[in-house]
């Protein structure tokens, strides 16, 4: 699997400054986008956005150098599904380092499907590690200029 498996081109998004200057506004927008495309699940916005609030009520997931990787889990989800937020302004996220976020990959999975859940997040941890790779996602004008960098970077030929 390739993380633009479950990621289709439809779930990133580059936000304009501003549109999204709060956590909260980050983690609705990438409900939004979960949600996507709706004919495909049952779950909704709301659903989405509980699932990843709740998460962030435990401990922030911004993981430092401006990234964030807010997960969680759904019954009633039939896969894993992924959303790209990149705010190249940042935003207050209560990151690890106290920085501003920059690049918000969400990962939403079925409760029964645990083991897969933390391999894509390791996957999309080890993607944001490299500082040349966020710099180019920083530099993306439109989703899909980032979701054409997520599918490079992962070697399939767009």
């Amino acid at each position: 699997m390739v993380l633009t498996d479950i990621l289709p081109a439809e779930r990133a998004d580059v936000a304009d400054a501003a549109a999204i200057e709060t956590k909260e506004a980050a983690l609705l927008r990438l409900s939004e986008l979960l949600a996507r495309p709706s004919t495909k699940t049952k779950m909704t916005v709301g659903d989405f956005y509980r699932v990843l609030c709740e998460r962030e009520a435990l401990q922030s997931t911004g993981i430092g150098d401006g990234v964030a990787i807010p997960h969680g889990s759904l019954d009633g989800l039939e896969s894993q599904r992924a959303a790209l937020l990149v705010c190249p302004d940042g935003l207050p996220f209560d990151a690890i380092d106290g920085r501003p976020v920059r690049i918000l990959f969400a990962v939403v999975g079925p409760k029964r499907t645990t083991g897969e859940h933390l391999k894509t997040l390791a996957r999309v941890s080890r993607l944001l590690r490299d500082a040349a790779f966020r710099q180019r996602l920083l530099s993306a004008k439109e989703g899909a200029q980032a979701w054409a960098l997520v599918r490079q970077a992962e070697g399939v030929r767009v």
